[in-house]
């Protein structure tokens, strides 16, 4: 079996490079280099459908940067996005909700799911920030609707966990849990991923079923305006005052390169 690449972008010139270096599937976002990605708007998803038609995309649904500690205005904005796009014929949805005590917040993530039908759903990085990863992957696994049978109307759920050395014992654990249920969910390894790491990850998890990983392989490039004035900038500090944030293709390509030679050592 081969394994898919997602790689999540925020633009149409990332979209591009990620699609022309190999990516299988797209997560598409808005703002990914500051906070980790908020929910992209329409006129960028519908870009990248015309030059990218046939590649599947997952969407962002996140009302804002920093915790997954939403109020009741900002969850309802979920909802309405969620519509938003599924009207739109997206192949999934992307989001996480987390409760103050750092579980996962299941009356809401239930809720949507079940707006997201018949929609994939992956359950973002907020799955990293939770107090105990295996308790969350017990609550996760009981939400209603969870499937990856392609014969129901439902849908597929993805945890995406941290994947540094010291998560790799963790990553095991959660991909040995999906494979002893029924109802398989699927772990998408995504922080971290690049040409020097995916290759021991690959190696370390394989075994244990791996399936898919997750990249952006994003940097900062320096932007277009000459012209600068002094003492003001857009308000974010760092490299990223006057950068842009984009795909390197380079770095897409030299990961897909490494899970096909996984992969045809397989077959």
């Amino acid at each position: 079996m081969s394994l898919i690449l997602e790689v999540c972008v925020d633009s149409i010139e990332s979209a591009l490079a990620a699609v022309e270096a190999g990516a299988d599937r797209l997560e598409l976002c808005g703002n990914l280099g500051l906070g980790g990605g908020t929910t992209p708007s329409l006129g960028l998803l519908k870009a990248v459908r015309k030059v990218a038609p046939t590649i599947p995309i997952m969407i962002m649904i996140r009302p804002r940067t920093g915790d997954f500690v939403y109020t009741e205005a900002e969850f309802e904005v979920m909802i309405e996005d969620i519509r938003y796009f599924r009207e739109n014929g997206v192949q999934g949805i992307v989001f996480g909700v987390l409760t103050p005590e750092g579980d996962v917040d299941i009356t809401r993530t239930q809720r949507l799911v079940l707006e997201a039908l018949p929609l994939q759903v992956c359950f973002h990085r907020a799955f990293d920030m939770t107090r105990d990863a295996r308790n969350a992957w017990h609550q996760l696994s009981k939400i209603d609707g969870l499937t990856r049978n392609p014969d129901e109307a439902s849908v597929t759920f993805r945890g995406i966990a941290v994947t540094s050395a010291n998560s790799l014992d963790v990553l095991k654990d959660l991909l040995d849990l999906t494979n002893n249920q029924e109802t398989r969910i699927e772990i998408l390894p995504g922080s971290g991923i690049n040409s020097s790491t995916v290759g021991p990850l690959c190696q370390a998890l394989l075994p244990h079923g791996l399936r898919e990983v997750h990249m952006s392989g994003g940097h900062w490039i320096d932007g277009a305006s000459i012209w600068r004035r002094d003492g003001m900038g857009m308000g974010i500090g760092g490299v990223g005052e006057w950068g842009i944030w984009r795909t390197n293709a380079s770095a897409v390509r030299a990961v897909k390169d490494v899970i096909n030679s996984f992969s045809h050592s397989e077959a």
